[in-house]
């Protein structure tokens, strides 16, 4: 990573914006000392920003001095060891915050665990994962309550005031984080992520996607999530203000953004769509950046007409970190596009499936060992356009053959989303006697919307090709979709 462009990057985005000269260099020993984890950089933002809110959420809000203090009373509280693992099973919250900064000050190993897992999922990641403790919110007492180790939120609470304040020493061995995979079947398995080892990830990202230092930045994304965590450590790196609800509500986050002047979202593409939902919206936002998913036709456009042009999209996941970064201009000239890959990062197609090469590729999954990587497939087919943008055709194992023909849903669904009258649609391919298998496609449609099954079958023979068309149309009232909004593509084949 070249540094005219790392120094550049940091000017555009406030980075380097002249401050007290004690606080400065207090901000960049705390680099020095304890490296671009999260230990690091709430420790760099605290130096320089002590008194700046860091986070503001459904209780209370948290400065980054008491981020930090509060974070460094719970590391030397917990009762783990450095190189332990440490499951998080927490909504966006302040003290989930905490413990993931706690965690990792400690030298342990943070995993992130998804909140809609069931109690039989949940003991048996506990056990794949090797967990020596399990911080949990309140509310999910009742799914592990069978586990050792548990500390729920009274407890965080406890070890923090009853543990005296302390200069924290960095550990021999810095804490990861293990993001589980979003598998819907199975037990999911733990990714291992890297630290950045110094600016250049953040420059990436923040060249391509405007944020800046000190934002108001709304994380509605879950937390356990990649991007939901990704968003927070760019927001901790920014020295920014992150508000957090425990549970997303359309409503309540417009208002959310309204009160709090929010300058920046971070989102999944589903929340965009019910956003949209309320009849009030939002112009005061610069940045509403999503991932996670594929955005539906449409969408992008819509969500732009009533927000502004202020729509990023990152094409990424928990392997590859980030493949590619869609800005406004790119949505509005081609709003199904998952853009450019940004600064640093290089993408090919081989035999018809994206690959990428960056700097933040995954270390490999918990029970191998770590591993250096040049080069991640992703799973998913794609294409380039004349301009060299990346367009996701869908998940190489969604790709039906009917009839000898090769059928990507993705451009179906793109076709159908586009109707007015549809708020979501999602196409699968079911087995089939006769031609090994025929398209199904679930209709989720607006309450004042009408279209029937015919409607459907005529408009996708009317723009894609003969073999495009579903044979069956089911209408829903809407879909089946995880704790990260990712539509279930399995419970849909299996209901048809």
């Amino acid at each position: 990573m070249d540094a005219l462009f790392i120094a550049s990057t940091m000017a555009r985005r406030g980075l380097l914006t002249p401050g007290d000269p004690v606080r400065v260099a207090r901000q960049f020993a705390a680099l020095g000392r304890w490296g671009f984890g999260l230990a690091g950089e709430v420790r760099q933002a605290a130096a320089r920003s002590p008194h700046r809110i860091a986070v503001l959420d459904d209780e209370r809000q948290v400065t980054y001095a008491e981020l930090l203090d509060r974070s460094s009373r719970l590391a030397a509280a917990l009762p783990v060891r450095a190189g332990d693992r440490v499951g998080l099973l927490c909504r966006n919250s302040a003290r989930m915050l905490e413990a993931l900064i706690g965690v990792a000050t400690r030298g342990a190993d943070a995993v992130l665990i998804n909140t809609g897992l069931s109690a039989h999922q949940l003991d048996a990641v506990v056990r794949a994962q090797g967990l020596a403790a399990v911080i949990h919110d309140d509310e999910f007492a009742g799914r592990i309550a069978g586990l050792p180790n548990r500390i729920g939120e009274k407890d965080v609470d406890e070890l923090i005031g009853s543990t005296p304040a302390g200069a924290t020493a960095p550990p021999e061995r810095p804490g990861r984080t293990i993001v589980l995979t979003s598998g819907t079947t199975g037990v999911p398995k733990g990714a291992r992520r890297p630290t950045p080892g110094g600016f250049g990830p953040l420059c990436s990202v923040i060249d391509r996607i405007p944020l800046r230092a000190g934002e108001r930045i709304m994380i509605a994304a879950p937390l356990f999530h990649t991007w939901g965590y990704a968003g927070m450590q760019i927001a901790l790196a920014l020295r920014a203000t992150i508000v957090l609800r425990r549970r997303f509500d359309p409503a309540d986050v417009v208002a959310t953004l309204a009160a709090h002047q929010v300058t920046a979202l971070v989102a999944v593409p589903v929340m965009l769509q019910n956003l949209l939902d309320v009849p009030t919206g939002y112009r005061g936002l610069r940045v509403a950046a999503v991932s996670g998913s594929a955005l539906p036709g449409g969408l992008a456009t819509r969500f732009m007409d009533r927000y502004g042009d202020v729509l990023y999209n990152l094409y990424g996941s928990t392997e590859a970190s980030w493949v590619s970064i869609a800005t406004p201009a790119d949505l509005r000239e081609a709003p199904t596009t998952a853009g450019l890959p940004p600064h640093g990062t290089r993408v090919t197609i081989v035999d018809g499936q994206i690959h990428v090469s960056n700097g933040m590729l995954f270390e490999g999954y918990t029970g191998q060992d770590a591993a250096s990587r040049d080069v991640v497939g992703t799973g998913d087919l794609g294409h380039l356009d004349e301009k060299g943008r990346l367009y996701v055709d869908g998940r190489a194992d969604d790709m039906i053959v009917s009839g000898g023909e090769n059928i990507f849903p993705g451009e179906v669904e793109d076709l159908l989303a586009a109707l007015p009258q549809v708020r979501e649609v999602a196409v699968v391919g079911v087995a089939d006697d006769d031609w090994g298998q025929r398209l199904a496609a679930h209709v989720v449609l607006h309450p004042d919307g009408r279209l029937d099954a015919d409607a459907i079958r005529a408009h996708v023979r009317a723009n894609l090709a003969r073999f495009s068309v579903p044979r069956d149309v089911v209408f829903l009232d809407e879909l089946p979709r995880n704790a990260t909004g990712k539509v279930l593509k399995r419970e849909l084949r299996r209901n048809s």
